[in-house]
């Protein structure tokens, strides 16, 4: 709300592509599941950067900046409480293992750390839990999302993979 009480609206219909991917996703496996499964040699065009023994750092397909990592844990589980001390530990070490590589591969200027817990929460995939790491750079908000309904991301994502995983 403004200072005079009244109800500010921030449009962002560029959303609506990824909230009908979204909603659309669960009627299909789920890609956090199915991609890890697959061969390592696919990683690439799976976009996962590292594995570990309970869970893995992945980009972000529809990423809010270059270089928005995903680390979840290989197990289907979409209630925080419902991981174990191992996985627990772990994902927290793949958290730190992300910020070290983006700031090695991309020199940020700071981190947004988060996770949605539920599809009102923002999660497009709720049923499998997994935490967002976007880096950030003084500058990197424009105005090109509000008067064009267009995001601007500097590189790929493959070429983006490329970088992170060299600098792993």
């Amino acid at each position: 709300m403004d200072c005079k009480g009244k109800m500010e609206y921030l449009w962002a219909p560029w959303r609506m592509e990824y909230i009908k991917i979204a909603n659309e996703q669960s009627d299909r496996e789920c890609p956090f599941c199915v991609k890890p499964a697959e061969s390592l040699k696919k990683d690439k065009e799976n976009l996962i950067l590292f594995r570990g023994e309970k869970g893995f750092i992945m980009m972000n397909k529809f990423p809010y900046n270059g270089g928005h990592l995903l680390v979840l844990p290989y197990r289907h589980v979409k209630d925080i409480s419902a991981l174990n001390p191992e996985e627990r530990i772990e994902l927290m070490n793949l958290l730190d293992k992300s910020i070290q590589v983006l700031q090695k591969a991309f020199k940020p200027h700071g981190f947004n750390i988060g996770m949605n817990l539920g599809r009102v929460a923002g999660a497009g995939i709720a049923d499998h839990l997994h935490f967002h790491v976007v880096p950030r750079w003084n500058g990197d908000t424009n105005f090109m999302p509000l008067i064009s309904n267009t995001k601007v991301i500097s590189s790929g994502l493959e070429e983006t993979w490329e970088t992170l995983r060299a600098n792993l």
